[in-house]
């Protein structure tokens, strides 16, 4: 779940990274309030809320399972863990 929640959280920020990587390449700044518009940070937070929602589906999408296979947790055999995997 955790993992799930860092996904999410970098896929957010993604946009956010690139607009401050942009404003420091073209400005030098980007602690000051003026670079920072509350109508750009909503523009970019609709962005990362997108990337985030393709992200997720994308992942969902292509996990490696086929059709109507059945997962099988990690288990315990014989002194080896077995790794989960789909069957």
């Amino acid at each position: 779940m955790t993992r799930l929640i860092a996904f999410n959280i970098v896929f957010f920020l993604v946009p956010f990274g690139i607009y401050a990587a942009w404003m420091y390449a073209t400005r030098g700044t980007v602690g000051s309030a003026s670079d920072w518009p509350v109508r750009t940070i909503t523009w970019l937070g609709v962005g990362g809320a997108l990337l985030m929602v393709i992200a997720v589906v994308a992942f969902l999408q292509f996990d490696g399972a086929t059709a109507g296979s059945t997962y099988v947790p990690a288990q315990i055999i014989d002194g080896v863990l077995v790794p989960a995997h789909f069957e």
